[in-house]
């Protein structure tokens, strides 16, 4: 925190193209001082020194990861930013904590139970807690929804029905990079859909208490692609004759950003960012069904799609006093090739998809005609607007000064959003429960998987 006019000093583990946002949201915040960024390689360290002498702030110490733990204190860091792979968060989340600073981690908390039991130890012991980046709390679609149910419009929620369908321009680079090795994500069910995990846990101030489900791998890989026919012979994109005008293939010179982060890297630690998606390796499923059962009675059905033409969600609830209806559709239709002019990439919901649709809440009470329910402007880009929403609550107003009245209200009331330890641990049972029964074909109860 800031003493007096010296700013918190903070460092950002992973300089990949998520840590952007954390990194450029600092450097914004006066009262907030990156002073180092963790990483292995030079790179993409070098990436992010750009960003901050572009937001006029001096260089950051750069640090290996051999020398996170021992430097928290040398260096006096207070503020610590987790955006590495997945799989890694707890290796830095744990150090931190111990250290007292306070830690911010990007979602997943982790990646497997005993990773998640090692965390919920050390807030135990150590009475500090974490915040867990569940971004799409802060949308303002999504809190119209918690608002809906929590007043009771639909009565006692007895069941949810949520799709969720990612595109073949967004679904498909999970598995282009390090997310398609369920070593390094935990595959979609903990990396991506701890998010709509998490939202339904909050929507329904619930506990998920058993799950079941199906996943399976049929459209992305080898087989698949060989099936498919859409498999192309190149194991990665640059370079490649193969890959020039395969929809699938995502290009890293012809972006600034991406090609600094990724192509001029490479060859510090053979990382390649895109990979055929149609290649070998690939161990995370792109296809699951799930049925879960909460502590309040209530259940759910999931399917998350990653090979969709459109992109979007509907989630339905039904209760006992009528049925609310969410849609949103973030786009209609993919042209085949990709091309981005983010460095984050409209893959990283940084920017607005071609094509975008838009939100529509429709609530039907019994005896009663339907009626939409008024939403606020919707923004398809930062996640719908929760990016800097949630930023604001993690780190204050970029400029205290010019906050009104009515953004501090919002801010307080955004602040009960905010996600702990324990809500990033009860989105993530669900997705190792997931997992579980994939292999096992049985139910699996979450308190046999991390006890909470």
């Amino acid at each position: 925190m800031t003493v007096g006019s010296t700013p918190s000093r903070a460092v950002v583990v992973g300089t990949g193209s998520r840590a952007q946002m954390f990194t450029e949201a600092l450097a914004r915040r006066p009262r907030l001082r990156v002073a180092a960024l963790c990483d292995p390689n030079p790179v993409r360290i070098a990436h992010h020194q750009r960003l901050l002498k572009e937001a006029g702030e001096p260089e950051a110490a750069a640090w290996s990861p051999e020398e996170f733990e021992r430097r928290l204190r040398a260096d006096d860091i207070q503020e610590v930013v987790v955006t590495c792979v997945d799989a890694l968060h707890d290796a830095y989340v744990v150090p931190a904590l111990r250290a007292g600073c306070r830690v911010v981690t990007e979602k997943p908390m982790t990646t497997d139970a005993a990773k998640c039991r090692r965390i919920l130890e050390t807030v135990q012991e150590t009475g500090n807690h974490l915040a867990v980046a569940f971004n799409y709390r802060f949308n303002p679609v999504h809190e119209e929804v918690h608002r809906q149910l929590s007043g009771g419009a639909i009565g006692e929620v007895l069941s949810v029905h949520f799709e969720w369908l990612l595109d073949t321009r967004h679904g498909a680079d999970y598995f282009r990079r390090w997310h398609r090795e369920k070593e390094h994500s935990g595959g979609l069910m903990v990396h991506k859909s701890s998010h709509h995990f998490d939202l339904v846990n909050w929507w329904l101030g619930a506990r998920p208490q058993e799950v079941f489900g199906y996943g399976r791998l049929g459209f992305y890989g080898r087989a698949a692609g060989e099936r498919s026919g859409y498999r192309r012979e190149y194991e990665r994109a640059h370079g490649a004759a193969a890959a020039r005008d395969d929809p699938f293939a995502l290009e890293l010179a012809g972006n600034d950003a991406l090609r600094s982060l990724y192509l001029d890297a490479e060859g510090v630690d053979g990382y390649h960012r895109d990979r055929n998606v149609f290649g070998d390796g690939v161990t995370i499923e792109d296809d699951m069904a799930l049925l879960v059962r909460y502590d309040t009675g209530a259940t759910m059905t999931y399917h998350l799609t990653a090979y969709s033409p459109w992109e979007g969600y509907r989630v339905m609830f039904n209760g006992t006093r009528g049925r609310l209806e969410l849609e949103v559709e973030e786009s209609a239709w993919q042209p085949s090739l990709l091309g981005t002019s983010s460095g984050r990439g409209t893959i990283h919901g940084d920017q607005a998809l071609a094509n975008a649709g838009g939100p529509r809440l429709v609530l039907r009470p019994l005896w009663e005609p339907p009626r939409e329910v008024e939403l606020p402007a919707f923004d398809h880009a930062g996640h719908g607007g929760g990016d800097e929403r949630m930023l604001e609550v993690l780190y204050g107003p970029v400029d205290p000064a010019a906050a009104t009245a009515q953004a501090a209200s919002d801010a307080s009331d955004a602040a009960r959003r905010r996600a702990t330890e324990e809500d990033g641990a009860l989105a993530l049972v669900t997705g190792l429960a997931a997992n579980q029964s994939f292999v096992s074909g049985k139910p699996v109860a979450t308190a046999d998987v991390v006890t909470l």
